[in-house]
């Protein structure tokens, strides 16, 4: 998978719009970078000339606009172009591979409204693409603006591109910032510091138990490292720019402490990389699906794709990420958790707005026969005259109506009107409140669900799960 990075190409000073486009876009499509010009596109313009190019559409951004293109609330604002470079892992994908993504990547990004161009480079061990957007849109009128967060935007598509083209995934990204390609490839990748070299030098030399701290500096020297003794013992050697204070090697690798493990006052020495040793690593979720993916698309993956779509695929497996799922287990405990929240929550409601119909109701009798009880005690008082009834129909049948819910309830004793509507109001703020925390949770629970599903589908290839016809249905679950 590629790592991105979104960089501003600005006015340099002293140099023209011009100068300044030309030196970009120059390096970019560089042949002996490119293979001769072989792996270089571009949209609405023309690799050789998108300098001239870009710099006539400023001319014509300020003719149509009447705004200096490069000047914006009292200070120069010299933005000429963006670029983004996207680099692979080595040996994974081919430079037309590389090229075609670029060019897929910049035209879903921009959205047609910028020329671009696509150079991919092939003279370093990674492959990489130099994707350059002209500032200005094509109609002249317009100018692209960095947001925030755009950086994080880059690197979700560009993913999203990546796993719809069968690349494979980085393990645990870094998030809230951009992964350089040192960095993503591990600390394998890093050469050992300096001091990192002394210490090992040291773990070595204490390992061979020397008789005493002289003994000790003669085996560093031996070594190839020149002592010089003064208020702190210094070290140099022929591969380091600057020398290296013994006491600035950290913990356990002072001079007083090398003396006091020579001369049996402190344990015997750890060599740092020792010193702690990691508990063994469940094997990453993500890894698993790649391998599955990679072992010739099986059964189970046949299957999923008959009723999911790449994209699908990858923001399930991006959403992975994000949240450092790499562990299955947490992923269906994560899930079962989220859908029994969004249950309890859902029953929560419903019971308090079943309540809230009951308390209405009651409301409404207990209103009714307050108001309809002096009519009917003279309608009783009267030895239930028909005259009277007749005379006042409404109202006791009314009274006549409550009376009967009453009874049907099973009240011992009824509430008041006023006790009602508190409990009322009280219902209806927990009502609200959980229906917050249901809408907060409720897209992350269909997300987690949605992504369990998919990845049972992949690796569970001997397991004949039919995946259901719609999201809805997942959600249900």
């Amino acid at each position: 998978m590629a790592t991105t990075r979104i960089i501003p190409l600005h006015q340099n000073k002293g140099k023209t719009v011009a100068q300044c486009l030309y030196e970009r876009t120059s390096y970019a499509i560089n042949p002996e970078k490119t293979e001769n010009y072989e792996y270089v596109s571009s949209f609405e313009c023309s690799p050789g000339l998108a300098d001239a190019e870009f710099t006539y559409s400023k001319r014509i951004y300020a003719e149509i606009t009447g705004r200096d293109p490069h000047y914006k609330s009292g200070k120069q604002h010299d933005v000429l172009a963006y670029q983004v470079r996207q680099s692979f892992k080595p040996g994974e994908v081919t430079p037309e591979e590389a090229n075609k993504i670029g060019y897929e990547f910049a035209s879903r990004f921009l959205k047609g409204r910028h020329a671009f161009l696509v150079a991919t480079h092939t003279d370093k061990k990674h492959i990489h693409n130099h994707i350059i957007w002209n500032s200005t849109t094509l109609d002249c009128t317009q100018k692209f603006r960095d947001f925030r967060k755009s950086g994080r935007a880059v690197r979700i598509l560009s993913d999203i591109i990546c796993l719809e083209h069968g690349l494979s995934v980085v393990d645990k990204p870094k998030r809230k910032s951009t992964i350089s390609y040192n960095k993503w490839l591990g600390d394998e990748a890093h050469k050992p510091t300096n001091r990192s070299f002394v210490r090992e030098a040291i773990d070595e030399i204490l390992s061979e138990k020397p008789t005493d701290f002289s003994d000790f500096l003669s085996r560093l020297q031996r070594a190839g490292f020149t002592i010089k003794i003064g208020a702190h013992i210094t070290l140099s050697h022929p591969n380091f720019k600057k020398n290296i204070r013994m006491n600035s090697l950290g913990k356990g690798y002072t001079e007083d402490e090398i003396r006091a493990i020579i001369e049996g006052r402190l344990p015997p020495h750890i060599s740092k990389k020792k010193r702690t040793v990691p508990a063994p690593k469940a094997p990453s979720l993500l890894i698993d699906i790649q391998a599955a993916l990679d072992a010739g698309k099986g059964p189970g993956y046949a299957n999923w794709a008959k009723h999911f779509n790449l994209t699908q695929m990858a923001r399930a497996m991006l959403y992975l990420k994000e949240h450092g799922l790499v562990d299955y287990n947490e992923l269906s405990a994560k899930a079962s958790d989220s859908s029994q929240k969004v249950s309890e929550l859902r029953s929560q409601i419903r019971d308090a707005e079943t309540r809230m119909k009951e308390i209405s109701r009651l409301k409404t009798q207990l209103i009714n026969y307050s108001k309809t009880k002096p009519v009917y005690s003279q309608y009783r008082a009267k030895g239930y005259a028909k005259k009277f009834y007749t005379a006042h129909t409404d109202e006791i049948e009314a009274h006549k109506a409550a009376k009967r819910f009453f009874d049907e309830t099973g009240l011992s004793k009824l509430p008041s009107v006023k006790e009602l509507s508190a409990e009322y109001q009280q219902l209806a703020g927990k009502k609200d409140t959980w229906y917050r925390e249901l809408h907060g949770i409720k897209d992350e629970q269909h997300e987690l669900v949605v992504c369990k599903r998919i990845v049972d589908e992949i690796l569970s290839e001997q397991k004949n799960i039919s995946p259901p016809r719609k999201d809805r249905d997942i959600e249900s679950r």
